[in-house]
């Protein structure tokens, strides 16, 4: 202790030792002390100094470090002070702004040291050790600590804790820690164990996570919590982002009803902390992971049915149109509304009805749409909205037919704003921006929709007063002709692309204005900047829309013209290096990646995602036409109409053969009747058989009985019956032989159809055999059933005959029977008898020979036996002296 002193206490004689003279010194004490309480005093001095001197106190004592929390586990105190001055040694905690420079050393010396670490496994193993100790003083600096760890080092230590035995689930504890202080850095160190590993994540989920956070997060008051609200969000959307495994149990262990209780908000909406604007933006980010479109469509489709059944959309729906609420959340909510809808008919009918607080009330669908094409609005909200409005049309093609309907003629309503109003004013208002979003909101109304392409023919608009009005395909091609802004004509282009793709009557009605196609051809064979490459490519595309889907109705512009105009005017090598620039434009790739539109400013909104798809589906096909001579043109066209009679006929087999299957199926179920009660029939024939069997055996030996007293009976009598019965039974034998001969009848009638029917199935060929086989099997069992039917009668009526023939003789059957039984008995009796005198009679020969043995042994020479042998007595023997 006095060295201790010597070194950290007052002045001393002589110079100061310097900061690593000291931990030298400390070291070497901790190396080489035999008293714990000098070793805890050096310790103590080391974490003292490892702030100021993070290298140096690094560098010489980390070993020394180690081995305390080795050798001296039993010791709380010394543990903390080591796990404290590892801490310090590989984090740095100071606050205060450090330069970029100064920040990254720091981290380098950081990770310098935990690669030091763990480059023992064993470290990491003693660590998680001593997280089971409850002494606070010891657990939260191993807290602190293994989180420094893995923010440095974090795949390496995932993968020794990964391997290590319980692991995952000792640090799983933390959160049932009662100190709020580990709790809640526990939290932090899972957030940092989970990032990026599947199978930590998988192991977390099981370990109950998902109900502990969730119990944490409605203790601290849910959105209206804290940060620990905030972390436990962010290691939720660690478990459950990209892990599908975590999502479906998530999902099947119904947290997913636990989520409403957070987006429950009150009238009054102003003065939202920035710690509840957190926390309510994770909780969306949350519902968003679990139904994001990256997912597997069954599951995102099981999870957006789970939140309808809920009331978790009606929840985000009521934020949706709440006041007050900040335009960051309300951007988010949209966006949530949006993946929770998208392909879901049912939320997507929902929604639909949804109507804004308004007077008179308005569809929220309307709503959205103003702020979209509304200039002022933020850029994140129009795209948050125009997002919504593609998913609320995604596989939709009951809402598409509601927005398109509300612009034609017949449906407006001059005295209410309607969506198709809305995204026509979008469409032509001054601001590029609002006629992209338009141009595209409405080019998904047309998706995969042949009816609306065809529907939307008929708008008609007024330009101005005194003109009359043009088509809204016609005022799309006036505009791109205007030549306006590149974000405008990009919009526009993409629309008629969409509009015109897999449409042959919309071609027809853009080819018939003469000016269209001279415009595409100019805009396509001109050298413009780079600016303008886009465009081209596009005209390029709409150019190759009008030849691959050309029904050639129109004789100035067939196939084979347009392909003719594009080789003298533009080239054919030209126009595919054109068609090429869409999928080269650096912001093409960007839009391919997600269906959300993401862009970091209003500029660079030039691309769709499903735009995209459909890019990549026609270029090919386009190239192909463009470079198809008339010849190959006319043999793909007899080819596709071959096919299409072919299609057409294998259409009508496959209904034919599921009207068969169902008449199969029928008359398989039928025959499966039919089978059992015939077993039934077969079992019941059997046993009547029996029956009749015995009875008739019966009645013969009564005849035979009964035939000595037939000559003393009267003669109205014949073997106990009279001839009034015979009669009757004659006439019901008679009766039953016409029934016979007319199912006889019946049954050659029943041949021949059978056989009719096989000759037609035998002309219309082998296609329908199977059918034919499984019907005619039906019948032969049909007949089998009634020729059972009617055996089945005539046995039930001769063994009424039969019964009435016994009942006139069972009373000398009964006696007969009686004298039988007894005479049987008599027999049994004696039997018995004679079978014991055998046993007495074996028994005695063996005596008589055991006994003749006997007398032989003795030296016997005259004997003489009585009658023993027939009386039973024993012989008598005479010895001789």
């Amino acid at each position: 202790m006095n060295f201790f002193r010597g070194v950290i206490g007052g002045q001393q004689a002589g110079a100061q030792p310097s900061g690593v003279e000291t931990i030298q010194k400390l070291c070497d004490r901790v190396a080489s002390s035999t008293l714990l309480e000098d070793r805890r005093d050096a310790v103590r001095a080391l974490k003292s100094l490892s702030k100021k001197y993070r290298m140096e106190v690094g560098t010489q004592a980390m070993d020394h470090l180690i081995r305390i929390l080795q050798t001296d586990s039993s010791d709380s105190e010394i543990l903390g002070y080591a796990l404290d001055t590892l801490y310090n040694i590989i984090c740095s905690d100071e606050e205060e702004e450090q330069e970029d420079t100064q920040r990254r050393q720091e981290d380098d010396i950081g990770a310098q040291f935990s690669e030091r670490f763990i480059q023992e496994p064993e470290n990491v193993t003693l660590l998680l050790t001593m997280l089971e100790e409850f002494d606070f003083h010891v657990r939260w600096p191993g807290v602190k600590l293994l989180t420094a760890l893995l923010k440095c080092q974090c795949a390496q230590v995932q993968g020794i804790i990964l391997v290590s035995p319980m692991g995952v689930s000792r640090l799983m504890d933390l959160l049932a820690d009662s100190r709020e202080v580990i709790r809640n850095d526990g939290l932090l160190l899972l957030q940092q164990l989970t990032k990026g590993n599947a199978a930590i994540q998988k192991i977390v989920a099981f370990e109950n996570a998902f109900e502990r956070l969730l119990d944490i997060i409605t203790e601290e008051g849910t959105s209206d919590g804290g940060i620990v609200v905030e972390d436990c969000l962010l290691l939720l959307l660690n478990l459950l982002k990209n892990n599908s495994s975590n999502q479906n149990f998530f999902k099947e262990g119904s947290y997913i009803q636990r989520m409403k209780p957070w987006f429950e908000v009150g009238d009054d909406n102003s003065g939202w902390s920035a710690q509840k604007v957190t926390n309510l933006h994770l909780m969306l980010q949350l519902v968003r992971v679990m139904v994001s479109p990256v997912n597997s469509p069954g599951a995102t489709a099981s999870c957006q049915k789970a939140m309808f059944q809920c009331g978790l959309l009606q929840q985000l729906c009521t934020i949706l149109m709440a006041t007050g609420v900040p335009a960051d959340i309300l951007t988010e909510t949209i966006n949530t509304v949006s993946e929770v809808i998208r392909g879901s008919q049912v939320n997507q009918d929902y929604f639909a009805s949804v109507n804004a607080p308004s007077n008179p009330p308005r569809p929220a669908i309307v709503v959205l749409l103003m702020s979209m094409v509304n200039e002022r609005q933020p850029f994140v909200l129009r795209c948050a909205v125009l997002y919504c409005f593609q998913c609320f049309l995604y596989k939709n093609q009951k809402g598409q037919g509601e927005i398109v309907a509300t612009l034609l003629p017949s449906t407006i309503d001059a005295n209410s704003i309607s969506a198709g109003q809305l995204l026509c004013g979008g469409l032509f208002s001054a601001d590029s921006l609002s006629n992209w979003c338009a141009a595209v909101a409405l080019g998904h109304a047309l998706q995969d929709n042949l009816t609306q392409k065809e529907q939307l023919l008929r708008v008609q608009l007024a330009t101005s007063l005194g003109k009359p009005p043009v088509s809204l395909l016609q005022q799309c091609t006036n505009i791109l002709s205007q030549g306006s802004k590149v974000q405008t004509r990009v919009g526009l282009l993409m629309l008629l692309c969409t509009w015109m793709s897999n449409c042959p009557i919309a071609v027809t009605h853009f080819l018939h204005n003469q000016d269209n196609v001279p415009f595409l051809t100019a805009q396509i064979s001109e050298n413009l900047g780079e600016d303008e490459r886009l465009v081209q490519g596009l005209c390029a595309l709409l150019l190759g829309i009008c030849i691959y889907y050309n029904d050639n109705s129109l004789e100035n512009y067939t196939k084979e013209k347009l392909k003719q105009l594009i080789e003298k005017r533009i080239g054919k090598e030209n126009f595919v290096e054109k068609l090429g620039f869409i999928t080269k434009h650096e912001l093409y790739s960007r839009a391919a990646q997600k269906p959300q539109p993401a862009f970091s400013a209003p500029e660079h909104m030039l691309f769709d995602h499903e735009f995209t798809k459909l890019v990549k589906e026609l270029e090919g096909v386009i190239t192909k036409a463009v470079h198809k001579s008339s010849e190959e043109e006319k043999k793909e066209e007899e080819v596709k109409k071959t096919l299409e009679q072919h299609d057409s006929i294998v259409t009508q087999y496959k209904e034919l053969i599921r009207e068969q299957d169902a008449q199969i199926n029928e008359l398989k179920e039928q025959m499966c009747t039919l089978t059992s009660q015939k077993d039934q029939m077969q079992n019941t024939i059997t046993q009547q058989l029996s029956q009749i069997q015995q009875h008739k055996d019966q009645y013969n030996v009564l005849k035979l009985k009964l035939g000595k007293d037939s000559g003393q009976s009267d003669s109205g009598q014949v073997n106990g019956l009279q001839l009034e019965e015979l009669t009757l039974l004659r006439e019901e034998l008679e009766e039953l032989r016409k029934q016979h001969a007319l199912l006889n009848t019946q049954l050659a009638e029943r041949d021949t159809l059978i056989a009719n029917l096989v000759c037609i199935m035998n002309t219309e060929g082998l296609f329908f055999y199977y059918y034919l086989h499984l019907h005619f099997f039906y019948l032969r069992c049909l007949v089998r059933t009634y020729s059972l039917w009617s055996r089945i009668k005539y046995l039930t009526e001769s063994r009424a005959a039969m019964e009435k023939e016994r009942a006139a003789a069972t009373s000398t059957a009964t006696i007969l029977q009686t004298e039988k039984s007894k005479l049987q008995q008599e027999v049994a009796e004696s039997k018995k008898e004679q079978d014991d005198l055998l046993m007495l009679l074996a028994d005695q020969d063996q005596k008589i020979l055991s006994l003749k043995q006997r007398l032989k042994d003795l030296g016997e020479t005259s004997c003489a036996v009585g009658s023993g042998d027939q009386t039973g007595d024993l012989p008598v023997t005479r010895l001789v002296p």
